[in-house]
């Protein structure tokens, strides 16, 4: 049996909501392997035995600096990915978090991120299935 073959992969996102009702987005860098330059909300793949809540705010760290804490889930999303040709299905749960820092810091120095009301989240090039992530939070708060 080929154990390089994943099985399901589990992902979690922190959909970031200020006190201003502004979305975190945060523009990936152009180095990345997948969606390079895309905005999309800070998201990752669960390490073993990690929950859910645990990975959305330790994927939100790692990806932005800042301190959350979840408010809640807001709903699920799953993707078809090809990972050496062969096709995984990934699990992502998706959380409203508020963000207890506030000092971003982006681990490339090419990223940027901006904070857009739901109304202005199309003036920057996101991709459906992370606006539609960002929706699951708008219809859900």
């Amino acid at each position: 049996m080929d154990m390089d073959v994943p099985g399901d992969r589990r992902l979690a996102a922190a959909v970031v909501m200020n006190d201003e009702q502004q979305v975190l987005l945060v523009r990936r860098s152009e180095k990345e392997r997948f969606l390079p330059r895309v905005w999309g909300v800070p998201c990752g793949k669960l390490e073993p035995g990690e929950s859910p809540e645990d990975g959305a705010l330790r994927e939100l760290k790692e990806e932005t600096g800042l301190l959350g804490e979840i408010v809640r889930k807001i709903g699920e999303s799953s993707f078809v990915s090809d990972y050496r040709g062969h096709e995984t299905k990934n699990w992502q749960d998706n959380f409203l978090v508020r963000p207890l820092s506030g000092e971003i810091s982006l681990p490339q120095p090419d990223q940027e991120h901006i904070w857009l009301r739901p109304s202005e989240l199309t003036r920057v090039d996101i991709d459906d299935y992370n606006l539609d992530v960002v929706r699951q939070a708008l219809m859900n708060s």
